[in-house]
């Protein structure tokens, strides 16, 4: 068993990692300044063992030295996320995106650990492909658009573990998430399952950015991160990039309307420029559909949890949460 360092481990994906490795037998810190994620998100681990939760900035080079010493594998995941936050504040986007990893690289070289970084689906830019390869051109907007500095800052980030890959062999694997969902996420930050369900407990209306016909995929959480092990375990994943998430498409409108149906049939959609919900700045893509054949091959399975499913299963989440503390 291995000593892992989860990045941003109090976050919604970094807390069901940390869950599942632990499951594993592995002995896990996790560093979180607690920006976006949340200590009750590690409820149901505090008390384990083998874990130990520091909280502080990866923006600290002093304070990332000390949490990978004795450490095995790192999993990175703490980022600057979410449509919104991007859209506010790029600067921090940037800042938090792109130095925090050249340094983490730097200290896996000197103590030989693995390394896992979490990239998304936002480094295709508007690629027009109906669906995604890893090796598809990435196609970013202008700079005067903010809502491209986080793509632009992951393609960073994965150009550099590539090339520390290329110029010192360390064992790196590059995860592209496509809209990770499940438990605990919240919808603060513009993530849309959490938003929608939200808003539908609450009567409504729901709101939907444009005209709802963008096309999204929606991974659940926990088959995200048990493919995000399993490729840290399999050699043949080294030193290459993976699309992680679901490759069944759904318009946002037809979500909205399958949570409505769920959790309350009269529950109105109501329709929002996009210019009101982000200023007149904001760019969207219209689709974004992985191609997995790649995870597939490498791993014999990829993410395959219906959506119905992954929508019950949250909206279950997020009724308990309303009758008491969410776990």
């Amino acid at each position: 068993m291995a000593h892992c360092l989860v990045t941003g481990g109090a976050g919604f994906i970094g807390s069901h990692l940390t869950e599942r490795l632990l499951a594993q037998g592995h002995e896990v810190s996790v560093l979180d300044d607690l920006s976006t994620g949340r200590e009750e998100n590690l409820n149901a681990v505090r008390d384990h063992p083998h874990l130990t939760v520091k909280t502080g900035s990866i923006t600290d080079p002093v304070l990332l030295a000390e949490a990978v010493r004795g450490v095995e594998v790192i999993y990175h995941l703490a980022a600057a996320v979410g449509v919104r936050l991007v859209a506010d504040d790029p600067v921090r986007t940037i800042e938090t995106n792109i130095y925090p990893t050249e340094v983490l690289l730097r200290l896996a070289v000197q103590g030989k650990q693995k390394f896992f970084l979490a990239s998304t689906s936002e480094v295709f830019g508007k690629n027009p492909k109906e669906r995604w390869t890893e090796e598809d051109d990435l196609q970013l907007g202008a700079t005067s658009h903010p809502r491209w500095a986080y793509g632009c800052s992951k393609a960073i980030d994965e150009f550099l573990a590539l090339a520390y890959h290329r110029k010192y062999g360390l064992e790196v694997v590059v995860g592209r998430f496509f809209n990770v969902v499940g438990p605990r996420q919240v919808g603060h930050y513009g993530m849309v399952i959490p938003r929608f369900v939200d808003q539908a407990l609450l009567g409504g209306p729901i709101v939907v950015y444009d005209d709802g016909q963008q096309v999204r995929c929606f991974g659940h959480v926990r088959e995200v991160v048990d493919a995000v092990s399993r490729l840290m375990e399999t050699p043949a994943a080294v030193g290459r990039v993976f699309n992680i998430g679901s490759d069944q498409p759904v318009t946002i409108r037809d979500l909205a309307l399958k949570i409505a149906a769920r959790v309350n049939p009269q529950v109105e959609l109501k329709f929002l420029p996009y210019a009101e919900a982000y200023g007149n700045d904001f760019e969207d893509v219209r689709r974004r559909v992985p191609d997995l054949s790649r995870l597939q091959a490498t791993l014999g399975l990829k993410p395959c949890m219906p959506l119905e499913d992954i929508l019950d299963d949250i909206i279950r989440h997020k009724r308990a949460g309303l009758s008491g503390p969410q776990g």
